[in-house]
């Protein structure tokens, strides 16, 4: 085994978020034993055959979340945020010392986890987001009071196996989910509408996928390539007095600034909300 392979690691609950960062793992090459729990077998058969994965079905095996994070070093909480409370009841007493808990869950904090698994359990609170599929991930980590220096790096080598990871106060994790977690939903949808309006000047669907993908596409390139400042090289494109001047205009007149802070503050709301149980 590498030198440099992960301990082992399970997620319980290898949906949306959990199975981008199992496909992550698997994808890096330096994951050791990888366990991955699912309700439905159809969703386990979907995973089986990843490299190096043992993929469960819980309506299979009820037991299997327990069995999971009672043999592994990292145990992943990918869950719904209502039910993790109760996932965490159920593999407490099997958790062995020295585990270290992260959660994936959007709002449930810190606290809760050790209202149910007890102060001595390290615990790491993190917010990914599903580019971790590709390697392109943005994920912020937060520490619990028994997390030690020792356990970060780990955790921060696991995520950096899907891409780049932040280190914040517990505080500003809420706060990344609305612009790293569900970023990539709100660029999807920009190119979902400027994919419409390209169909709407003639071009069909292919050639508008096409077209409106391969801009995105490769404007991200663009900006990770030279690291220039956003701003700089959309002035670059924008010519004095010429086309993409006048349709800059409009998308400002149109407040995009006041509209991405009233969609960013209704995710911080909802987050909060699922922190209190709503």
């Amino acid at each position: 085994m590498a030198d440099d392979t992960l301990p082992s690691i399970a997620i319980l609950g290898a949906g949306s978020m959990g199975g981008a960062i199992l496909q992550g793992l698997v994808r890096s090459g330096v994951a050791g034993a990888l366990t991955a729990t699912n309700r439905s077998a159809a969703k386990a058969t979907e995973l089986a055959d990843l490299a190096g994965v043992t993929s469960v079905a819980l309506e299979d095996d009820p037991d299997g979340n327990r069995s999971a994070a009672a043999a592994t070093d990292i145990v992943l909480i990918g869950v719904k945020p209502a039910m993790v409370p109760d996932l965490l009841r159920e593999i407490a007493p099997g958790l062995r010392p020295g585990t270290v808990v992260v959660s994936l869950a959007a709002g449930v904090t810190l606290a809760t986890f050790a209202s149910v698994l007890g102060d001595d359990v390290p615990v790491i609170r993190s917010m990914p987001n599903t580019p971790a599929v590709v390697g392109k991930a943005v994920t912020g980590i937060a520490a619990g009071r028994a997390a030690t220096a020792e356990h970060v790096a780990v955790i921060r080598r696991l995520f950096e196996t899907c891409g780049a990871v932040i280190e914040l106060a517990e505080e500003q994790i809420d706060a990344l989910g609305t612009i790293s977690g569900s970023g990539p939903a709100y660029v999807f949808l920009l190119i979902e509408e400027l994919t419409a309006a390209a169909r709407a000047k003639g071009f069909e669907d292919a050639d508008a996928r096409l077209i409106v993908e391969q801009t995105f596409i490769g404007a991200a390139a663009l900006l990770d390539a030279t690291k220039e400042d956003p701003a700089e090289l959309r002035r670059r494109v924008t010519s004095p007095k010429g086309t993409t001047e006048r349709a800059i205009a409009v998308l400002q007149d149109a407040h995009l600034a006041e509209l991405f802070g009233a969609a960013t503050d209704a995710a911080l709301a909802r987050s909060r909300e699922l922190a209190a149980g709503a």
